[in-house]
């Protein structure tokens, strides 16, 4: 009686080790053949279940982790092993020597320098470490200046510092020279510099070979005729100005936009024609453009029909006590208003009549006002008074107008005096209309007026007005931002609030004024009424700066460039 449960337990166990035994084989045989599958997605499949998980995303056999490993080590052989030999692909032609002279050795080593240095990941402090890569486009304008040649091996390194910054672009390629392009048809990541350079790198053809030239323009790249055009433009004028006549009619509007564009090097009264005939244009914007170009031309018979409609909406009233400008605005845009630019819808926010005026008194010649308006200067127009609130609408106008006609005499009244109670002349409606208009001011005079209205107004309205001043900035103007931030200083803000101006400083300042920040490098003693720590954080800031112009000062010496 026991032994036949024995038998039978003793069966029941043989029948189990048979079925785990069988179980076992099975795993391993599905295993190896899913390692050993050929299927073209192996890998892809390989990597979905290591992302997913072997849980969710199961291997044949329990053992799903191993059997993933060993399928992954199988797969990683195959691929290797499993390449077919191919013919060898051609070899680069040798890059194109550069025939400029090479760097100086002092210099090369600061240039490795400038572009190993990479920005901040974190806020908080700066410290008083200059900040190298914003000395870059300084350092690459000198060494253009100079005409000198990259060492090769820092071409690359120049590559991936033009491929982050665009405003880089154009210093860093013409200082990275033929190599440069030679190096971007072997490497994708810097194909922008096929796109820079006219042509992909390819010399333009001659004027001497119209024929070349004829071709190149039918059937080149858009970035090749742009650079043609332009290239023929800043030689030949009136050569480019037929060259594009010959296929205006069959460009695209974005593209007639783009090559009207050109003309503005070099525009004078022989290309009026060709922009009478581009007011009919089928594109606004082409027709806006057109419009502008011919307002820039004085004596085009565009300029001439606008300073008859202007001159209609603005006159000297006599009748009250003192003299005063009134302005009557259009009251509709007509067809042939439409025709000479004006644009007639207005943007949001903007009253019709208004919009129109505005444009008629930016397109009219500023040389008729005088004898529209008594003979009065200038400076005297814009001190009379306006009528019915239109000074600021009719000011504004006057401010573009000296700008696209860079008439310095309107600038200057517009300006007003720099140490003016409402920081401006009676014309600046803003700082930005302010900047546009030094900007038709030489150097010196520009920097003086923004050098008194520093010493009037302080560095918290600068800063426009400084990015338009030439570099490096005229001594009055390098006192008045330094006594200005010495001002802040005592005052016990912290600097963070001219971090900006602080910058420009760092890149702008000239290098023989660091001696006279060495009184600032001090911490002051902090004022009951200051802000925790901003001694501190001052004298950091004056180091760095100090620290920056003594920099730059060796990087000229560097590159000969004193």
């Amino acid at each position: 009686m026991n032994r036949a449960p024995a038998s039978a337990a003793a069966t029941a166990a043989v029948d189990s080790s048979d079925a785990t035994a069988s179980a076992a084989s099975a795993d391993a045989t599905a295993s190896a053949d899913w390692v050993n599958s050929p299927a073209p997605s192996a890998w892809e499949e390989l990597v979905t279940a290591a992302l997913l998980g072997t849980e969710r995303r199961t291997p044949p056999g329990r053992e799903a982790p191993v059997a993933l490993l060993d399928a992954a080590a199988v797969e990683t052989v195959r691929r290797r092993a499993g390449l077919r030999a191919v013919r060898a692909a051609e070899r680069p032609q040798p890059a194109p020597e550069d025939p400029r002279p090479p760097l100086p050795a002092a210099a090369a080593r600061r240039l490795a320098m400038l572009l190993a240095d990479r920005p901040g990941t974190g806020g908080g402090r700066r410290g008083t470490t200059p900040d190298l890569l914003e000395l870059l486009p300084q350092w690459l304008a000198a060494a253009n200046a100079r005409g000198y040649a990259p060492p090769p091996e820092t071409v690359p390194a120049l590559l991936d510092a033009a491929r982050g910054r665009t405003d880089l672009r154009p210093a860093a390629l013409m200082f990275a020279g033929p190599r440069a392009v030679w190096l971007a048809r072997l490497n994708p990541d810097w194909r922008f510099a096929l796109r820079s350079a006219p042509g992909g790198g390819a010399a333009l053809p001659p004027a001497q070979e119209p024929d070349r030239v004829r071709q190149l323009w039918q059937e080149g790249l858009f970035a090749e005729r742009v650079a043609l055009l332009g290239a023929i433009r800043a030689r030949e004028p009136g050569a480019a100005r037929e060259l594009l006549a010959t296929t205006w009619s069959t460009e695209r509007a974005e593209d007639r936009l783009m090559f009207l564009d050109s003309l503005r090097t070099g525009l004078g009264p022989e290309d009026e024609p060709f922009l009478e005939q581009a007011l009919t244009d089928r594109s606004r914007n082409v027709r806006a453009t057109a419009a502008e170009l011919l307002s820039a031309l004085p004596g085009s018979a565009l300029a001439a029909r606008m300073a008859v409609r202007a001159g209609a909406c603005v006159a000297v009233d006599h009748t009250r006590g003192t003299p005063v400008l009134s302005v009557e605005a259009p009251h509709q845009c007509d067809a042939a208003m439409e025709r000479d630019g004006v644009v007639a819808k207005a943007p949001a926010g903007r009253g019709e009549r208004s919009w129109w005026l505005g444009q008629l008194v930016e397109a009219a010649p500023l040389g008729t006002w005088p004898g529209r308006l008594g003979g009065r200067t200038p400076r005297e127009t814009v001190a009379l008074p306006v009528t019915d609130d239109w000074q600021g609408e009719l000011h504004a106008a006057w401010c573009r107008a000296a700008v696209r006609q860079r008439d310095a005499e309107w600038a200057r009244a517009l300006l007003g005096s720099p140490s003016a109670p409402e920081a401006g002349g009676p014309g600046a409606v803003s700082l930005a209309e302010r900047a546009k208009l030094l900007g038709t001011l030489d150097g010196d005079e520009r920097a003086e007026w923004v050098a008194g209205f520093i010493g009037t107004h302080g560095l918290s309205e600068a800063f426009q007005l400084l990015g338009v001043c030439a570099v490096p900035w005229a001594a009055p103007l390098g006192r008045a931002v330094v006594d200005a931030l010495n001002i802040a200083r005592d005052a016990g803000s912290y600097p963070w609030s001219f971090s900006g101006v602080m910058g420009l400083a760092e890149r702008c300042l000239d290098p023989s004024e660091a001696s006279r920040l060495d009184g600032l490098l001090a911490i002051p003693d902090e004022r009951e009424d200051a802000s925790p720590g901003a001694g501190g954080y001052w004298a950091e800031a004056f180091q760095r700066l100090g620290t920056t112009l003594r920099l730059r000062a060796a990087m000229a010496e560097e590159l000969g460039a004193q």
